[in-house]
């Protein structure tokens, strides 16, 4: 039981909490990216632009079926053979960014595409122009639909942020592991450590989304 409390020291949590704070901002900095970037290849999709959309759409496809450990090698080991590199905390963020993106991107479409195609006449009717119905009317109610799938999106990312730890981003797995490893008495302690962590950032999302959904159905 000394043990097991001795794996509590003040030193290993503060190295735990540098390491969730690490998390917290690749996935802050993620989801802020990847809900821009998600959610204009989306409208482009829902658009259907020729040509575009359907380029757009596939390289949408290709990435949503690649596993994300191989974008983060990929990120991180290859495209420094082309000149581009990133330092390990952007190279997990622009893998993160770039699969999220292609995942978001298919949720917002499929909210857009969701609202019947009736409330796009009723508003260029009114004579807004496209854009205009498409930001005033149609998004407002794709929202309420996109909220729950797009917030299930970002807990994903939040417990994806632990792959990373292959790139030895000092995140809060990275250093988990690296205090287990110097104090095998401490492997049940960790675990249980980031459990609670990341339980508490997952379930505090799950808890906002609710009530956005609470908000939205009494808008």
């Amino acid at each position: 039981m000394s043990n097991f409390l001795q794996a509590y020291s003040w030193i290993n949590i503060r190295f735990l909490l540098d390491g969730l704070a690490v998390t917290v901002k690749v996935a802050l900095v993620s989801i802020v990216l990847s809900f821009i970037i998600g959610g204009l290849l989306g409208v482009v999709r829902y658009m259907k632009i020729p040509y575009v959309s359907l380029i757009v759409g596939i390289i949408i496809d290709i990435i949503r079926n690649l596993p994300l450990l191989l974008i983060i090698f990929f990120t991180y080991f290859a495209l420094p053979q082309i000149g581009i590199q990133f330092n390990i905390f952007w190279s997990a963020v622009v893998a993160l960014t770039v699969f999220e993106s292609a995942m978001l991107s298919e949720i917002i479409r499929a909210g857009l595409v969701a609202v019947p195609k009736g409330q796009m006449e009723a508003g260029r009717s009114t004579g807004l122009n496209y854009f205009q119905t498409l930001w005033y009317i149609i998004f407002p109610q794709a929202l309420k639909i996109m909220i729950p799938p797009i917030v299930s999106q970002f807990i994903s990312l939040i417990r994806d942020t632990s792959l990373a730890v292959i790139i030895s981003l000092p995140e809060l797995t990275h250093n988990a592991k690296i205090i287990y490893a110097q104090q095998p008495n401490a492997v049940l302690p960790m675990f249980l450590a980031m459990t609670f962590f990341y339980f508490i950032i997952c379930y505090s999302l799950s808890i906002l989304s609710r009530e956005l959904e609470k908000r939205w159905a009494t808008a």
